[in-house]
């Protein structure tokens, strides 16, 4: 589902966190506290996806992405006429990642969202096959522009996998349709510990509303699934 008035993709958040709120510790180590089936879920999530979004710093934590992997999602992947694996889009200004991570070993289409200074040391290499710029003042992302591109390109639906201050930006600029959210049994705390939405925050009169479509239990975590009230 596209938004024609906007020309974006329909664009849903797909993070899991602690007890209290937290997508990683204070050291801001890889999130490996899910379960198998907030793994599966997250799988069935960027199955359904057309591409997924993910911040520098979510790529340099981790070293790789999520592939599909299940066969009957690669099963219901080709019944849609899509591609076996969706579009893994990283976002970063400076562009600066170490091309030896295994990311760039996978097999997966890559891209990349940048600024021009961050498009500069890719523009002659093969690890990624598309380079996207959308340029703000000041050397920013243009996230509207960037998601006009990514229409244009046949991305209609959109997983955002993190980390809290890319989320932060799209909620800022309403550009976040769903969130699924899966609340993991532990508490991880600290006042540093990144949350699934960072940036400036809202102020309660002006804080985005959600609906809530569905809340599921499995086992110790809970599945709760959300939509933006407009």
């Amino acid at each position: 589902m596209v938004d024609s008035a906007l020309a974006r993709p329909h664009t849903t958040v797909v993070l899991a966190m602690s007890a209290d709120g937290k997508i990683a510790d204070v050291r801001r180590s890889p999130a490996r506290f899910g379960s198998a089936a907030d793994k599966a879920h997250l799988e069935k999530q960027v199955a359904q996806a057309d591409a997924v979004l993910f911040g520098a710093g979510t790529l340099r934590a981790y070293g790789t992405t999520l592939r599909v992997s299940h066969p009957e999602l690669l099963e219901m992947r080709s019944q849609q006429g899509k591609p076996a694996q969706p579009v893994q889009i990283v976002c970063s200004r400076s562009g600066e990642f170490d091309p030896n991570l295994r990311f760039f070993a996978q097999p997966v289409p890559r891209w990349l969202l940048t600024i021009t200074l961050g498009a500069k040391a890719w523009q002659e290499r093969a690890e990624f096959e598309r380079i996207l710029v959308a340029e703000a003042p000041e050397q920013t992302l243009d996230w509207k522009q960037a998601f006009q591109q990514l229409t244009t390109l046949g991305i209609r639906r959109l997983a955002v996998l993190g980390g809290g201050e890319l989320v932060g930006s799209l909620m800022a600029l309403d550009l976040i349709d769903e969130l699924w959210l899966t609340v993991c049994p532990l508490i991880l705390g600290g006042a540093i510990a990144p949350s699934p939405v960072q940036g400036l925050g809202f102020s309660a009169e002006s804080a985005p509303r959600l609906e809530l479509l569905s809340a599921d239990t499995n086992g110790p975590e809970v599945f709760l699934h959300y939509r933006l009230q407009r």
